[in-house]
């Protein structure tokens, strides 16, 4: 994940502050519960690309020396396999 924390949650207390303000939702609780869900889902979305990277990594850990010995380019099989995976499920990054 390439944001910090801290501006996660300065976006996510803006947007809470935005729907409030607009009447777009009707919230009688905390805005700050609100923003720790909205931060909760900024999070979740972030972590898809390194989730998906961890997983190519481990699929592609055990063929590291058939890629070596056929002098392949780990690298941009790497992207193949991500880009392969991000079709497949229709990940949006």
């Amino acid at each position: 994940m390439r944001i910090q924390k801290e501006m996660i949650e300065k976006i996510s207390k803006s947007v809470v502050l935005s729907l409030i303000k607009k009447d777009l939702i009707i919230w009688d609780e905390r805005p700050e519960k609100l923003e720790a869900i909205v931060a909760g889902v900024i999070v979740d979305d972030l972590m898809v690309e390194d989730r998906l990277n961890e997983e190519v990594k481990m699929l592609l850990e055990s063929k590291t020396e058939e890629y070596e010995r056929s002098m392949m380019d780990f690298g941009r099989v790497f992207q193949m396999v991500k880009s392969k995976l991000v079709r497949e499920r229709n990940i949006i990054l």
